[in-house]
């Protein structure tokens, strides 16, 4: 029983070779990270959230930018190419990882944060713009303290097949935690956002010369494989 074989398409396995994983040479530039948060209120907290975590990815050695949401339509309501979604599409393929913010509405994220997540496909021709990069989650609250966003936040993060990192940030009565500037009072609540920032940098130098790698699947290899017998299979035939 020990020295029997799985139940496998073997010409689709790839046996587990940790010299793979370590074969590239490690980039050295500037991690680049995408922001993105779910407001549009003029003081947004979740824009001031995401201020404070772009100035924290700097002083980490980030290269940032922050995608503004106003503009952005509703999805299904024009097509791809709209400027302000083909600008968000661009970002999240120039990144290599990204911070997600939200507040807290009615127990969830908001509309503005779920709809820029709809934009982002999964796929564009044969790339995946989102598999295999990191992702840190966010959320500010009005009220006492809670992590529906931040777990709803996840799961989205999971179905885009982005490597979510641990540590997340949610920030009760965020009207409290501002000052009139819009910057972030010292507190254990910003400490948090330093943690997340800080991990947020070290999983995407760890992961991102080998995302290819941690996302390379037996399930896909094996229907890549059947697709590609079935077309010299027709073109013998025809």
């Amino acid at each position: 029983m020990k020295n029997k074989l799985p139940n496998i398409d073997t010409e689709s396995i790839k046996q587990i070779d940790k010299d793979e994983l370590f074969k590239v040479n490690q980039s050295n530039h500037a991690p680049k990270i995408l922001l993105m948060y779910g407001s549009l209120r003029e003081r947004s907290f979740s824009r001031y959230a995401t201020e404070e975590a772009e100035r924290l990815l700097q002083f980490f050695g980030a290269e940032t930018k922050i995608f503004d949401p106003i503009d952005l339509p509703q999805p299904d309501t024009v097509d791809e190419s709209h400027e302000k979604v083909q600008e968000l599409r661009n970002l999240v393929t120039w990144s290599e990882g990204m911070v997600w913010c939200s507040p807290e509405r009615h127990g969830s994220m908001t509309s503005i944060m779920k709809s820029q997540i709809d934009w982002i496909p999964l796929s564009i021709g044969s790339v995946r713009p989102t598999q295999g990069k990191t992702l840190a989650v966010m959320q500010v609250n009005g009220g006492s303290q809670s992590f529906n966003t931040v777990n709803q936040l996840r799961i989205l993060g999971r179905w885009m097949r982005l490597l979510t990192i641990p540590n997340q940030s949610s920030v009760p009565k965020a009207w409290l935690e501002f000052d009139e500037s819009g910057r972030m009072k010292p507190s254990s609540l910003y400490d948090r956002i330093a943690d997340v920032m800080e991990e947020l940098i070290k999983f995407t130098l760890l992961t991102r010369d080998n995302k290819e790698y941690m996302v390379n699947r037996y399930s896909e290899r094996k229907e890549t494989l059947e697709a590609f017998k079935k077309r010299i299979g027709t073109r013998s035939t025809s």
